[in-house]
C-alpha cells in the first residue's frame, strides 16, 4: 500500500498540469475584466492606455502597468491557491512536489 501512496504522489504533479494550465487561462480572463473595471473607476475611460499609445503620458501608462501587474499577481495567486487547496483535500496530497511553488 506504501508503494501505491507513492506512485500517487509522482502522477499528481502531472496530472495537476491541464488543470494548472486551465486555471491560469481562467485568472487571466478574469484578471484583464478586474483591470478592466478598476481602470474605467480610477479614470473613467474605458480603454486602459498601452506603452506604444502616442497621446498618452508616461505615468499615465505606468500607473496602468502598476495597477494591472498587481490585479494580475492577486487573482493569479488566490485562483491558484484554491486550486492547490481543492486538489489537497480531494487527493489528499499537494499538487507542487517541492516547496517553492511553481515560480
Amino acid at each position: 500500500m506504501a508503494k501505491k501512496s507513492k506512485k500517487a504522489k509522482k502522477k499528481l504533479p502531472l496530472a495537476y498540469k491541464p488543470l494548472g494550465f486551465v486555471l491560469g487561462w481562467t485568472s487571466g480572463t478574469v484578471a484583464g475584466m478586474a483591470f478592466q473595471k478598476t481602470w474605467k473607476v480610477i479614470r473613467h475611460e474605458d480603454d486602459a492606455p498601452d506603452a506604444l499609445d502616442r497621446d498618452r503620458r508616461w505615468a499615465e501608462i505606468l500607473l496602468a502597468a502598476a495597477i494591472q501587474g498587481a490585479i494580475f499577481a492577486v487573482v493569479r495567486s488566490a485562483v491558484d491557491r484554491a486550486g492547490a487547496k481543492a486538489i489537497e483535500r480531494s487527493t489528499g496530497v499537494w499538487p507542487v512536489p517541492d516547496k517553492g511553488g511553481r515560480d
